[in-house]
C-alpha cells in the first residue's frame, strides 16, 4: 500500500467554521486508512492565499517536498479540491502521485460498492470527476475489483481521456441507473401495497448506523469502526411493540464537503430516504464535532428535498452513550427530557434502543388513525385503493357493503374523503 502524507484544506469555509483543523486532519487520516493505506505522516498546511498553480506556497511546497523525498512517500493526499493543473504541478514538483479529497472518497466508494447499482453509481461519479482531468488510464471501466485507479504510482504516462468515449459511457451508465431507479420505484410501490411504513437511518459516516441497524433488526450487516463501512443500502423488517411491522433502511454515511458528483450519482439510492415515513438521524454523541457533523447531514438532506422532516420531523438518536463522561451524559439526558424526539442510546450495548423503538411506534400511532368505513361492494376501485394505501384490520361484508376497519395516514384520510366527494 502507498504511504500517505496529508495536507489539510485551505482556510476553513463558513460552513466548516465550527470544525477544528485538527479534527479535519483526523478525518482525512481515517479516510486514508479506510482503504488500508499506510499513513506515514500527517501535516497541517496553513494557507494565507491559495495559489492557482499549486494551491500551496513555495515554502510549504519545499518543506513537504523534502519530507516526501526523505520518507520515500509515493502518494500525497490533499484534503481539499484540486484543479487538474494544481494536481499535475504538485506531482511534477514532488515526483509522487497526488490526489484530492474527492479522488480519495471516490476510491473508497469504488472499493466498497458491492451491489450492481452501487458500482454503477460510483463509476458514474468517478467518470464525471475524471472527464476534465488528465488520468493514467481508464481501464477501471472493465475491471471487476474495487477502486478507480486514482492511487496509481508516479512515472506512468498521462493520457488525455477521450471525451467522446467517456461521454458515451456516462450516457450508458445513466440509462442503466434509470432502469434500476424504475425497479426501485416498483419495489417501493409493492411495499405500499403490503403496506409497511419505512424508517430510514441517516447520519455522518461512522456514527454507528449499521451497528444500530443490526441491534434493532437482529441482523449482521457489516459494521466497523471505519469511515464508509456501509455503502450499499440495506433493508430489514422491524418489529414494533404495538405489533405493527416496519421496514428499517440503512444508508450510506454522509461526510463534510461530500463531492457533488457523489450526491448526484447516489440520488437514486438516497430516494429511499426521501420516501421514508420516518427519518432517524443517528449521531455520534461522543465525537467532539458532533454539532458540526449534524449540520453537514442536515445540509445534504435539505439538498435532497427533505426540508420539512429536517425542520420538524427528524428523530435524533444520540449514539455511543457508553463512551460519554458522566457530565455529558447528564446534559444529554436533560436535553432528552426537553426534546421528545431525541433518544440517548448505545447501539453497542443496547442501552436506550428500546426507547427508540417505542418512540418510532408512537410516531406511527400519531400519524395513522383507525377508521370504520362502509364501502359499497360495487365500488371495487375504492376498495382496492383502501387495501393499497391502508392496513386493513378487520372486514365484514353483507349484501350491499363491505364494513372495514382500516388504519390510514392523515394524508390518505384526506385523499379518501376527496374520492368519496367525487363519487
Amino acid at each position: 500500500m502507498h504511504p500517505v502524507s496529508r495536507v489539510p484544506p485551505r482556510r476553513r469555509s463558513a460552513e466548516n467554521s465550527s470544525r477544528s483543523v485538527e479534527s479535519r486532519l483526523e478525518e482525512a487520516v481515517g479516510l486514508a486508512r479506510a482503504i488500508r493505506l499506510d499513513v506515514v505522516c500527517a501535516e497541517i498546511a496553513r494557507i494565507a492565499r491559495p495559489r492557482p498553480s499549486s494551491l500551496l506556497g513555495n515554502g510549504t511546497l519545499e518543506n513537504l517536498g523534502s519530507l516526501i523525498s526523505e520518507s520515500g512517500i509515493g502518494l500525497v493526499i490533499i484534503d481539499a479540491a484540486l484543479s487538474p493543473v494544481q494536481q499535475r504541478n504538485l506531482e511534477r514538483r514532488w515526483r509522487a502521485k497526488v490526489i484530492d479529497r474527492t479522488g480519495l472518497i471516490l476510491e473508497i466508494f469504488g472499493a466498497r460498492a458491492r451491489t450492481h447499482e452501487g458500482r454503477l453509481q460510483v463509476e458514474l461519479a468517478a467518470l464525471s470527476y475524471q472527464r476534465s482531468r488528465l488520468v493514467r488510464s481508464w481501464t477501471h471501466l472493465e475491471r471487476q475489483r474495487g477502486g478507480f485507479g486514482f492511487l496509481g504510482g508516479p512515472g506512468e504516462s498521462q493520457l488525455e481521456i477521450d471525451r467522446r468515449l467517456i461521454g458515451e459511457r456516462i450516457a450508458r451508465l445513466k440509462r442503466e441507473l434509470d432502469t434500476t431507479k424504475r425497479t426501485r420505484k416498483l419495489h417501493r410501490e409493492a411495499r405500499r401495497r403490503v403496506p409497511y411504513p419505512v424508517v430510514a437511518l441517516v447520519g455522518y459516516t461512522n456514527a454507528g448506523k449499521s451497528t444500530l441497524f443490526n441491534r434493532l433488526t437482529r441482523s449482521s450487516v457489516t459494521a466497523g469502526d471505519m469511515l464508509f463501512a456501509t455503502l450499499d443500502p440495506t433493508m430489514r423488517r422491524l418489529e414494533l411493540p404495538s405489533g405493527r411491522q416496519a421496514i428499517l433502511s440503512d444508508t450510506v454515511g454522509f461526510i463534510s464537503d461530500l463531492p457533488t458528483h457523489l450526491v448526484a450519482a447516489f440520488r437514486a439510492t438516497l430516494e429511499e430516504v426521501t420516501e421514508a415515513d420516518i427519518v432517524v438521524h443517528v449521531r455520534d454523541a461522543h465525537h467532539p464535532d458532533s454539532e458540526a457533523q449534524r449540520g453537514d447531514v442536515l445540509n445534504v438532506l435539505t439538498e435532497l428535498g427533505l426540508d420539512e422532516p429536517v425542520e420538524h420531523g427528524l428523530i435524533e438518536a444520540m449514539n455511543k452513550a457508553d463512551l460519554l463522561d458522566p457530565a455529558t451524559r447528564t446534559a444529554l439526558g436533560n436535553q432528552q427530557l426537553r426534546n421528545s424526539q431525541s433518544v440517548v442510546l448505545s447501539a453497542a450495548t443496547g442501552e436506550g434502543c428500546d426507547a427508540l423503538i417505542e418512540l418510532i411506534d408512537r410516531r406511527f400511532e400519531n400519524e395513522y388513525r383507525v377508521m370504520r368505513l362502509d364501502i359499497p361492494l360495487t365500488d371495487g376501485k375504492t376498495l382496492a385503493w383502501i387495501y393499497g394505501r391502508g392496513e386493513v384490520i378487520g372486514r365484514r361484508d353483507d349484501n350491499e357493503a363491505a364494513h372495514i376497519s382500516v388504519r390510514l395516514s392523515e394524508e390518505d384520510i384526506s385523499r379518501l374523503c376527496h374520492r368519496q366527494r367525487l363519487h
